[in-house]
């Protein structure tokens, strides 16, 4: 079969390629067919011995004459067979006729495309060899395709780039070429291609020129580079302008202090609280703009430790209730008893925002309180807190402009109650810091109320722990009698713990309450009136098993009336008040305990020999006068030769100094190489490890690791603390320790 259909192939190829000799041959042999057949039966017909009949004869032609039909009705079949595939053939012919012109089309449209590419597109053999390049590629090398193809050529590579290779196996990378057209970045992209079948594959490298884009890299990053120059220098310039401030006002507040510890005509000590209070105002201003550097730098670091959440905030009140009282103004806290006893944050921060809030609510309110109200934020381990006031309120078209750096509600605004408008920016970026937001609510006349929401998650160590037991007094009747936003919150916590708390302002009100049932516990705050307060309290003896009095700080002194069985210190504390409900009649307050005056306080044992090495006139006077007012032993040194020499020599003579407050920046040497050879003749001699306290105005944190570094035990920062200084020398005197605790005094 296979060998039938060779021939038949090779037959037909042969009439393809000889198509006159092939007819030829058909023509004579049907020729021969006929003429043989048609004279062989003349001949045998004609013959005497043919036994010629004329009815065999009929038959035989009428078979033949069948067959000559068949075989032209075959043939007629065939031919129409043929027709209708060649009609086939034809429409197939014609569409790939237009599939053919559509792909020359296409071909001419991609060539063209291709040759016109703004990318340089070049294709090299396995050798290294061009095979194609493109017309930009041409034009950037400056020659003709003919001249480049079958070429080694390539530009001179000037620098080299980084080379990084994807998935695919495309190596991507960049260069640095010399053209003719001048200096030139170009991004490439390489990989091999196989164009046919059967062929090695070649390598297609797609080249952009990308040196316009490289070189705004190369300036943004030289323009970044500086701007970090100049940021860096800046906060080097504020750290070195805080620190020229902070020496001279260290002595302004330092000196007004030690000014008010003297005798003073009335008028004398006016003047002398006015710098004080200046000073303290100047001290203020200095913070916020550092703390404003830092942000602004993005050096605002975030420290994440567990603290106490009600502490902190009752601390807040705490520190601001006597600028709150010098108003008349009341202030409060309620921290809701669902929170955490413990939380994990940057303590610092938070209550920098808080005094920051809470301190604009003193500032701008003339009647009324402020309170700072804790409670579980819409997120979880969100914590939400309220800073309410009934100051004068601002405006909204202001509300969202007092967020912005050096602004204010208005002018007049500004020009009362003066400030620099750093005080909400630094806050609301603080608050962005920690993962929060700060929001604002306010009608002009009727107060603000600002709340900040940060996340705060509890800390492990205080998970299921209570703050203190709080006093059950579900079914117990209360009488508060007082007005005002700390009442509201008293009010609030009594009947969280189950009391029945009716809230009075008015003493005649309360008074005929009394009789009405027996109370628990009636609390009277005093600002409704000494004589009225004292009253009631004998009316009430009566009718309550506990009668308390709410005292202001200024009263606390006070003799306690005998018709009261204790008195709370205002602002509360929540832990006083159910420590105070839970005791019996009988028991005292234990806020009664008497206390010394304060003039007869003192934390601080006496006799430490310090060295001072502070180059400063004012300072060391300073330091001298606070020393000595602690009973210690002071010997100044003006630089930092002078300290090491006098450390030795003491140390030399057996009695080595207790301690040592080091100045950072001194002349001849500073205190950081001063404290370095300090510790280094320690470690040769191994003798007594001196305690070394840095002074500095410098609050930079690469300034505290320096610092640390050369051996420093903590801290002491300019303008100086008095209250900090008197706690660490009464720590170092008490324990003899070879270590202080770090004193930053922020």
């Amino acid at each position: 079969m296979g060998r039938t259909f060779r021939i038949k192939v090779r037959m037909r190829r042969f009439k393809r390629q000889h198509p006159r000799i092939a007819f030829a041959i058909r023509s004579f042999m049907i020729f021969s067919a006929t003429f043989g057949g048609a004279y062989g039966f003349v001949s045998g017909s004609r013959s005497d011995t043919s036994g010629y009949d004329p009815h065999a004869f009929a038959i035989g032609a009428s078979f033949l004459f069948a067959l000559a039909c068949l075989g032209l009705a075959t043939l007629s079949m065939r031919l129409r067979f043929v027709n209708k595939r060649l009609r086939k053939l034809a429409a197939h012919n014609e569409a790939l006729i237009d599939r053919n012109w559509e792909l020359k089309e296409a071909e001419e449209r991609a060539r063209s495309l291709f040759e016109q590419q703004g990318d340089l597109i070049v294709l090299r053999a396995t050798d290294g060899r061009i095979t194609f390049a493109n017309d930009a590629y041409c034009a950037l090398a400056g020659q003709k395709r003919s001249a480049l193809v079958g070429t080694r050529f390539d530009f001179d590579v000037l620098e080299q780039g980084d080379s990084a290779r994807e998935s695919n196996g495309t190596r991507i990378h960049d260069q640095k070429i010399a053209t003719p057209l001048g200096t030139r970045w170009i991004a490439w992209r390489e990989g091999y291609v196989r164009l046919d079948a059967g062929q090695p594959a070649e390598l297609q490298s797609v080249g952009r020129d990308v040196t316009d884009r490289t070189e705004t890299e190369r300036t943004l990053s030289d323009a970044r580079d500086q701007a970090d120059a100049a940021n860096r220098a800046k906060s080097r310039f504020l750290a070195m302008a805080s620190h020229e401030i902070r020496t001279p006002l260290n002595g302004i507040t330092g000196m007004g202090g030690l000014l008010l510890d003297t005798t003073l005509t009335p008028e004398q000590a006016t003047y002398a609280r006015a710098v004080k209070t200046s000073g303290e105002a100047l001290m203020a201003l200095i913070e916020e703009l550092l703390d404003y550097s830092k942000i602004e730098a993005g050096k605002l670091d975030l420290d994440q430790h567990p603290f106490a959440l009600s502490t902190l905030v009752e601390e807040i009140t705490e520190l601001l209730a006597p600028r709150a009282q010098a108003k008349t103004l009341e202030i409060a806290a309620y921290v809701d008893e669902r929170l955490p006893l413990e939380v994990v944050g940057d303590a610092a921060r938070l209550r920098q925002v808080l005094l920051n809030l809470a301190g604009n609510a003193i500032k701008f309110t003339a009647s009324g309180g402020i309170a700072l109200i804790v409670e579980p934020g819409i997120w979880p381990n969100e914590i939400s807190f309220l800073v309410r006031d009934t100051g004068i309120g601002i405006a909204a078209e202001a509300q969202q402009r007092i967020f912005c750096e050096f602004e204010q509600a208005d002018e007049r605004v500004a020009r009362t109650y003066g400030g620099t408008g750093l005080g909400l920016a630094i806050s609301e970026r603080i608050v962005k810091r920690m993962g929060g937001r700060i929001t604002l609510t306010s009608e002009p006349g009727r107060g603000s109320t600002f709340e900040v929401a940060v996340p705060l998650p509890p800390s492990r160590a205080g998970a299921g722990q209570t703050p203190f037991p709080s006093p059950d007094l579900t079914g117990k009747s209360l009488l508060l009698v007082a007005d005002g936003i700390e009442a509201s919150l008293i009010a609030r916590r009594l009947e969280r713990w189950g009391g029945q708390t009716c809230m009075v302002a008015d003493a005649a009100v309360a008074e005929a309450l009394l009789p009405e049932r027996s109370w628990h516990a009636v609390l009277i705050d005093r600002a409704i009136g000494p004589v009225l307060a004292d009253h009631l309290g004998e009316a009430a003896r009566a009718h309550a098993h506990q009668r308390l009095v709410l005292l202001t700080s200024s009263s606390r002194h006070e003799k306690l009336p005998p018709a009261f069985t204790g008195f709370l210190m205002k602002p509360l504390r929540a832990a006083s008040l159910a420590a105070r409900l839970a005791l019996t009649p009988e028991v005292a307050s234990p806020d009664l305990a008497p206390e010394p005056p304060a003039a007869s306080i003192s934390t601080t044992p006496k006799g430490l020999s310090i060295l001072v090495a502070e180059d400063n006139e004012i300072n060391a006077l300073l330091m001298r006068s606070l020393l000595t007012k602690l009973g210690h032993r002071v010997v100044i040194a003006v630089h930092g030769e002078a300290a090491l020499e006098s450390w030795l020599a003491a140390s030399s003579a057996g009695t080595p100094y207790d301690l040592v407050l080091m100045d950072i920046q001194m002349p001849q040497l500073d205190g950081i190489e001063a404290t370095k050879r300090i510790r280094a003749q320690e470690t040769a001699t191994g003798g007594h490890h001196t305690p070394i306290l840095a002074l500095t105005a410098n609050t930079l944190v690469e300034d505290r690791y320096a610092c640390f570094e050369a051996g420093m035990n903590g801290f002491l920062i300019k303008p100086l603390d008095r209250e900090k200084l008197d706690e660490a020398l009464a720590g170092l005197a008490a324990s003899r320790h070879q270590t202080v605790p770090d004193v930053t005094g922020t």
